[in-house]
């Protein structure tokens, strides 16, 4: 006689932690291992028993690898229902964080954002509002934040006497809240050295927004001539000369708004083009401040060239989230390949977060949110159930089929 499959356990059966980690495709960690290497070199712990271990350490906020191995030790039966994850030892997890190749954590994050925005595409948008949807146009913002290693100074992570640090450069969409570009390295690297890199995927017509610290006027050019747009500060340093004074409007906040051509010894053969250079009163800390933008278009009204770039506080916010949030200041281990595993784990952390508060219409913070989930990780009960019981009325359309069956043939849109 033949057997009969047994159907998959309902939500109200399944742990809230596993109907986390089923967002990620079954196939996918096994895959990433064999292309690799790292299937080879594992033996009873698997790569995606190490990738269950590390979400479980984001979620949980946990502070060492005791935490860790004692807090999975404890749930081994429900955790070996995560597709047959285990419990790790203490130095089989840090060897594993060691050796493994991050590169593998650095591709299942791009791929596991793009298998949700594909097969729920309202998700690709986001439900952001104001200037990101009114300028009907990808609008995006690139930024640095530096992560402090608590350890003393690390050969790969030297950052200031006696201190160690990573510094993570990013691009974030301003529409989903996503990101689109992302490296991980040292702190001492400038930001500059990895701006055309974070920037290679802009496509015509979009929209980047700089801090001043991103001033690199030959990139300007390349980005002029792909027709990407850019804001950013004008450095008090800049020479250049006015060949053109235009209207400055109704908008009082607005000082002056000109036409400008680079005359820098080092600057004008790098940017031969005009630039519009914005002089505008911007509200800092409850008090006026004069600041200064360039951009190379020439047909916004001013004021919409200062409003695009203090949407550029939006990364500020992200930076702050993951960083206050998530576990993002113990780290599990302190060679680069282990703090890169970390860091790439926190980043799938937010994004299934994300995914969970979008689907779900989750009107509260996420800080509020991965509190709920940390608390209610081990309980049996209905993950969307849970969420909308704190939720709102009215929001994005929910999804039409369990997110975990989206990679089931038959089921992709």
């Amino acid at each position: 006689m033949k057997r009969k499959t047994p159907p998959p356990p309902s939500p109200r059966q399944a742990t809230i932690l596993r109907q986390l980690v089923e967002l990620i495709p079954a196939y996918l960690v096994p895959k990433l291992a064999r292309e690799h290497a790292v299937d080879k070199r594992a033996r009873t712990f698997t790569a995606w028993s190490h990738v269950v271990t590390l979400l479980y350490a984001q979620l949980a906020h946990a502070l060492s690898l005791n935490d860790v191995c004692d807090g999975l030790r404890l749930w081994a039966t429900p955790l070996r229902a995560l597709r047959g994850a285990v419990p790790p030892s203490r130095n089989a997890l840090s060897h594993a964080n060691s050796v493994r190749s991050s590169a593998l954590a650095e591709a299942l994050f791009w791929q596991v954002l793009a298998h949700l925005q594909q097969a729920f595409p309202a998700f690709r948008h986001g439900t952001a509002r104001g200037l990101a949807w009114r300028f009907r146009r990808s609008i995006h913002v690139v930024d640095a934040t530096v992560i402090q290693l608590v350890t003393a100074c690390l050969d790969w992570a030297q950052h200031k006497r006696r201190k160690a640090a990573a510094k993570v450069h990013l691009r974030l969409s301003l529409r989903s809240l996503l990101p689109g570009f992302v490296v991980i390295g040292p702190a001492k690297e400038s930001e500059i050295a990895h701006v055309r890199r974070v920037c290679a995927g802009l496509q015509s017509g979009e929209i980047v927004l700089f801090d001043k610290g991103y001033q690199l006027f030959a990139h300007f050019w390349e980005l002029t001539e792909r027709g990407v747009f850019f804001v950013t500060r004008a450095k008090d340093s800049l020479r250049f000369k006015v060949v053109r004074r235009r209207r400055r409007g109704g908008d009082a906040r607005i000082l002056a708004d000109e036409e400008v051509v680079c005359t820098g010894r080092w600057v004008a053969g790098d940017y031969p083009g005009r630039l519009r250079r914005v002089r505008a009163l911007v509200e800092l800390d409850g008090q006026p401040c004069e600041l200064v933008f360039l951009t190379n278009n020439l047909e916004w009204s001013a004021t919409s060239v200062a409003e695009l770039y203090r949407c550029r506080w939006q990364i500020e916010a992200f930076f702050k989230q993951i960083k206050q949030t998530l576990q993002l200041a113990d780290f599990l281990g302190h060679s680069a390949n282990a703090v890169q595993w970390q860091v790439w784990m926190a980043l799938l952390v937010y994004v299934l977060l994300r995914f969970q508060a979008w689907s779900s219409r989750w009107a509260h913070s996420f800080a509020r949110l991965l509190t709920l989930l940390r608390a209610a990780l081990w309980q049996r009960r209905d993950l969307a159930q849970l969420l909308r019981r704190y939720g709102t009325a009215d929001g994005p359309g929910a999804a039409a089929f369990p997110p975990a069956q989206s990679w089931l043939p038959g089921f992709a849109r």
